[in-house]
C-alpha cells in the first residue's frame, strides 16, 4: 500500500497515516544490512558499559555531551567550559541563557529514565513530563488553535516560509500520540525489531510535532530512552545527538523524504547509521576515560600520600570541574583535606586550577579532552 504524504506543507498533516507503516516501505536489502551493522555496533556497546565498577564515569559526562549536542541542533549553544562549570555548581534555577537550556535537556534526560523506571511503559504523561522539564512550562499538548508550522531555514527565498505544517484539530493531536504509544509498546502486535520501531516513532512523534516548542529535544531523548526501555542499553548513554548535530542537512531532509515522498528508506538507514555511528564512539570514549582514570590513580598511587586514592580519582572523573565541595558533600574528606589534595594534583599537572567569579575550580585534563574530542 503506497504511503499517504503530505499533498501540501502549508496545509495540517491531518492525513498522517497512523503505525504501523507497510513493511514493503522499508524491508530491503540495504536497510537490513546497516540494521545489522547497527545492531552489533549496540551491542558491543552495552558489553563494554556493563563492565564497568563505576556507572557515574559514564553518565554524567556523557549525558552533558548528549545534552550539549541535541541543544546545539536547535541553535542553542554553550561553550564546554560554561556547561561543565555550571553544572558543577548544581544551582540550575540560578541559571541563565544557553547552558540553563543545555541543563534543562539533561534534567529532562534523567527524569524521563526515572519515570520509564518507575512505570515500565510509554504513555502520553512521560512525553509531557519530557516537554515540560525541558522547556520549563506546565501546559501539555498544543491546543487545537495553535497555528504551529515548521519554517525554512537558511536565508533564501523560502527562508521562513513553511517547511512543514503538523496535524491539528480537537483530538487530533492526542489521538495520533495515542496511535504512536501503541505502537512503541506492544511488541506482540506490532513485532518490529527495536531499532526500526525506534526510527519509525522517532518520526512520526517529529510530524504529530504534540508541543508548542522542544519537539526535536523530546524526540531525541525518546530515542535514548526507547533503547534503554528495550534492554538494548542500561543506561542513557549513546551520544547519538552529535551525529545528528554533525549530518543536520541529512537529518531534516531524511524527515522531508518520508513526509513528501514516502521515502522511509532513506530516512532508516540514516538513523542505523547514526546508531552505529554513534555506538562506535561512545565505546571509543568509554575506552579512553577508563585507561585515563587507571593511569592517573597510578600516577597518584606512586608519586603522592593521598588517602583513599580510588575515591578521589572516581570523583574527578564524574564531572570534568571539581570543587572542594564535591569531596566535602559526598563525604569523601574534610574540607581542608580536599582543598590540599586538589591542590597536589593541579602541582603534579593532573588538574588544572581555575580561578572564576570568586570560586576555585579544577579541571580534569584529561577528560576534558576526551569529552571534547
Amino acid at each position: 500500500m503506497p504511503y499517504q504524504v503530505n499533498p501540501d506543507r502549508n496545509i495540517p498533516w491531518n492525513g498522517l497515516p497512523e503505525l504501523p507503516i507497510d513493511k514493503t516501505l522499508y524491508e530491503t536489502v540495504e536497510v537490513y544490512a546497516q540494521l545489522g551493522n547497527a545492531k552489533a555496533a549496540l551491542g558491543r556497546l552495552q558489553g563494554r558499559s556493563i563492565a564497568i565498577p563505576n556507572q557515574g564515569l559514564l553518565i554524567n559526562s556523557i549525558s552533558l555531551q548528549e545534552a550539549k549536542a541535541s541543544s546545539a541542533i536547535e541553535n542553542i549553544f554553550t561553550t564546554d567550559d560554561e556547561l561543565y562549570k555550571a553544572f558543577s555548581e548544581q544551582r540550575i534555577e540560578q541559571l541563565h541563557g544557553a547552558s540553563k537550556e543545555v541543563l534543562k535537556y539533561r534534567e529532562a534526560l534523567w527524569k524521563g529514565y526515572d519515570y520509564l523506571k518507575r512505570n515500565d511503559t510509554f504513555d502520553e504523561a512521560y512525553f509531557i513530563s519530557i516537554y515540560r522539564e525541558i522547556k520549563e512550562l506546565n501546559d501539555g499538548i498544543r491546543l487545537p488553535s495553535s497555528g504551529i508550522y515548521i519554517k525554512q531555514g537558511g536565508s533564501g527565498s523560502n527562508a521562513g516560509k513553511a517547511f512543514y505544517t503538523p496535524p491539528r484539530g480537537p483530538g487530533i493531536v492526542e489521538a495520533k500520540l495515542a496511535n504512536l504509544i501503541e505502537f512503541v509498546n506492544d511488541d506482540k502486535q506490532f513485532p518490529v525489531d527495536p531499532l526500526l520501531k525506534m526510527g519509525i516513532g522517532h518520526l512520526q512523534f517529529e510530524a504529530i510535532h504534540p508541543f508548542t516548542d522542544g519537539n526535536g529535544r523530546a524526540g531525541r531523548i525518546f530515542n535514548i530512552h526507547y533503547l534503554t526501555q528495550k534492554g538494548l542499553l542500561d543506561y542513557p548513554i549513546l551520544f547519538l545527538s552529535k551525529y545528528i548535530m554533525d549530518h543536520k542537512d541529512d537529518y531534516y531532509s531524511g524527515l522531508a523524504g518520508v513526509t513528501q515522498r514516502g521515502d522511509w528508506k532513506t530516512w532508516l538507514i540514516y538513523i542505523l547509521k547514526a546508531i552505529e555511528a554513534t555506538a562506535n564512539l561512545t565505546y571509543d570514549k568509554i575506552n579512553d576515560i577508563i585507561n585515563a582514570k587507571d593511569s592517573i590513580l597510578q600516577a597518584v598511587v606512586a608519586d603522592s600520600n593521598i588517602a583513599r586514592p580510588e575515591s578521589l580519582v572516581n570523583a574527578l572523573f564524574t564531572q570534568p570541574y571539581t570543587k572542594v565541595k564535591h569531596l566535602t558533600t559526598s563525604g569523601i574528606y574534610a574540607e581542608n583535606t580536599a582543598r590540599k589534595y586538589l591542590d597536589e594534583l593541579a602541582k603534579m599537572r593532573i588538574l588544572e586550577k581555575r580561578s572564576m567569579e570568586g570560586n576555585n575550580y579544577y579541571l580534569n585534563l584529561e577528560l576534558y579532552r576526551i569529552l571534547g574530542e
